[in-house]
């Protein structure tokens, strides 16, 4: 098996929010690939004392734990049990309750001789590559198929959308978020190769329109993660008035895992 991970903070003042791990059991029989986009707060409290990136350490580290020393537990079990410890480490001192404590994105995928499994929740996504070369992105596109007028504010999202049904869900302090993710199981003889990117990383395919996931897929694979991220950075840097970026922040945290299963 070979893996390659390339994590960047999108500003080198700032802690990385991301989180990426590749768990591999101690049997030697198959491996997990976890990968958390933690998502940035606006100004004016979380309810938390503690910081995105401790959670994102806290959830993804439990996460990649549970998937390697529970191969049983479906995916969504996994996440909701890493929740629930996660929630549990910080129930005493914050307002869990708080529309903005601290959470993420996840993508998660699990295999072993047999199947591959995956579950997607929010906005990173999974590329799965079959031994045809054959590229499938599984996507949680709910917030992608939000109006724009729906997202206007920070405030309108969070009072209506934000973990609420008909809008998105992400990893915060509710374990039963976990069944709103999307998962799946595939025969592992259809898997030759899995790439999982948070949204700062998709941006060459969803912001910038450098290609589809499959060109993007392929670029992972020959040049590696790195590059990905390093294309993205430089596209980032190009557009001065902003043209594709709108009013997402100029750089975002980019992580990219591949790996040939």
């Amino acid at each position: 098996m070979r893996t390659e991970l390339a994590s960047e903070p999108g500003d080198a003042d700032r802690p990385n929010e991301d989180f990426a791990a590749v768990g591999l059991p101690a049997s030697g029989q198959g491996g997990s690939v976890v990968v958390l986009d933690g998502v940035t707060p606006p100004k004016g409290g979380t309810g938390c004392l503690h910081s995105v990136p401790w959670f994102t350490a806290r959830l993804g580290g439990a996460l990649t734990e549970l998937t390697v020393s529970l191969p049983d537990v479906p995916l969504a079990d996994a996440l909701s049990h890493a929740i629930a410890r996660t929630a549990a480490a910080h129930a005493a001192t914050c307002d869990l309750s708080h529309p903005r404590t601290p959470q993420a994105t996840v993508v998660v995928a699990r295999w072993d001789p047999a199947t591959v499994e995956y579950l997607v929740l929010s906005d990173s996504a999974l590329l799965v590559e079959s031994p045809e070369g054959v590229v499938t992105a599984v996507l949680d596109d709910r917030l992608a198929l939000l109006p724009r007028s729906a997202l206007a504010t920070d405030a309108l999202v969070d009072a209506t959308l934000r973990n609420k049904e008909g809008g998105f869900f992400t990893a915060a302090a509710d374990p039963s978020v976990a069944a709103r993710a999307v998962t799946g199981t595939l025969s592992r003889g259809k898997v030759r190769a899995l790439a999982a990117l948070t949204d700062g990383a998709g941006r060459w395919v969803e912001r910038f329109g450098e290609g589809d996931w499959t060109d993007c897929f392929r670029l992972v694979r020959k040049e590696g993660p790195q590059a990905l991220v390093d294309r993205v950075r430089a596209l980032e840097r190009s557009d001065a008035a902003r043209t594709s970026l709108g009013r997402s922040k100029t750089h975002d945290d980019a992580t990219v895992v591949y790996a040939e299963l």
